[in-house]
């Protein structure tokens, strides 16, 4: 156990509450389980808490793999990942299948292992990475509108584009992280007003052509206004019948909840082990455990700042930013769902729900967290040894 500890680098802290995330989760997931084994008809709440825990162990070893690769080199990974995404992308959109008439393109089924996978989160990731690149490559440089079309927004729009058909809710908030971390990048704000505006027009074109189109898009729009225009209203239709249980779930709950295993919304909210898996802790742990869960996220926020702010190199310090506030911006959708501060979105909460893609692809982002944080100790450790070198050579000896 001392060697495995001894072998974590980086911000403890991050390691700490990734993992403190990771073994909470094991309550909520394993209690939401019996809703999942009725719907499958097995009723083996067991399995679903042993898939469980392989997800997080494959997670936290790609958590672990990457943290021990030196972030430089991811520079030139997402020049070689961004045209596999794509192509992934397009296999997602061509192999995707229709569920109660309603577009479902949103994962590529990989029949050797027999799982699905969710291509968006990895273009996500990926996507973050080489924006990351580009903005410390021109950091130094005078920007021009012209210039950075093809390298910086064809990559982005053209992923945007493969998403948005299936996923509204990913492609919207990709599109506000890459505005957020550009602009972090120094990108000028009047260029910024033309990539939004840009965004706005082709958001409206794709709506218009899917409303005169609907055989090619099935559902998806009539979904996403059905959803806005019943936030709006604070009505409670059919179609918010999760957010009628979410409610109720959160309001059973009182302050200090019903006890963990004891809810009973669990059996009534679908995808209560992901979507709305806050309701289900908020239910079953009360007020103070869903605001002890938004604490942990902002503490991880935290240090996803000191971590970027003490990175030696704008690549580092645009990387940490880029993968990680997705993260706490995911969550803290996720919890204002719940709660119908937001319309719903379909996006799960990061290493708490169940879903290997979501699992694997948090864990990915903070193991590079994890790799800008090792190479500050490295260079720390360096000038220590500068400064004391008999010390060093003492205990060496």
């Amino acid at each position: 156990m001392k060697s495995l500890l001894k072998n974590l680098k980086g911000d403890r802290l991050i390691w700490s509450i990734a993992a403190l995330l990771a073994i909470f989760s094991f309550l909520p997931v394993y209690s939401a389980a019996s809703n999942l084994a009725y719907v499958s008809g097995n009723g083996n709440t067991f399995g679903f808490f042993i898939k469980h825990l392989v997800h997080l162990f494959l997670g936290f070893s790609i958590m672990y793999g990457i943290h021990k690769i030196p972030y430089r080199y991811f520079r030139g990974l997402s020049m070689v990942m961004l045209p596999v995404v794509v192509v992934l992308l397009v296999v997602t959109m061509l192999q995707g299948t229709t569920i109660d008439g309603a577009n479902a393109s949103r994962w590529i089924q990989i029949p050797i292992v027999n799982m699905s996978f969710q291509t968006s989160t990895l273009a996500m990731v990926v996507l973050m990475v080489y924006v990351a690149r580009y903005m410390s490559k021109i950091n130094d440089k005078k920007i021009t509108f012209k210039e950075s079309i093809l390298p910086l927004w064809m990559p982005v729009f053209l992923i945007l584009i493969l998403i948005l058909p299936a996923n509204f809710s990913t492609a919207a908030i990709m599109f506000v992280m890459v505005m957020m971390l550009v602009f972090l990048g120094g990108y000028p704000l009047r260029y910024l007003a033309v990539i939004i505006g840009a965004g706005m027009l082709s958001l409206t074109i794709f709506i218009l052509v899917a409303k005169a189109f609907p055989d090619a898009m099935p559902n998806r729009v009539d979904t996403w206004m059905s959803r806005i225009e019943s936030f709006a209203n604070e009505e409670v239709t059919e179609e918010d019948y999760q957010i009628e249980k979410a409610k109720i779930a959160i309001a059973s709950g009182g302050i200090r909840g019903v006890g963990p295993g004891k809810s009973l919304q669990k059996n009534f909210l679908p995808q209560s082990s992901s979507d709305f898996i806050y309701a289900i802790i908020v239910e079953e742990y009360g007020l103070i455990g869903g605001l002890v869960l938004m604490v942990s996220y902002l503490w991880l926020l935290f240090r996803i700042v000191i971590v970027a702010q003490k990175s030696e190199t704008i690549f580092g310090k645009l990387l940490v930013l880029g993968v990680g506030l997705p993260i706490v911006f995911q969550a803290l959708i996720n919890m204002a769902v719940a709660v119908q501060l937001f319309p719903v979105t379909g996006q799960t909460l990061p290493l708490i729900s169940s879903g290997g893609t979501s699992i694997w692809m948090t864990c990915l982002s903070v193991g590079i967290i994890l790799s800008v944080s090792v190479k500050r100790e490295e260079i720390k450790e360096q000038e220590n040894a500068e400064e004391n070198p008999l010390e060093i050579l003492s205990e060496t000896i």
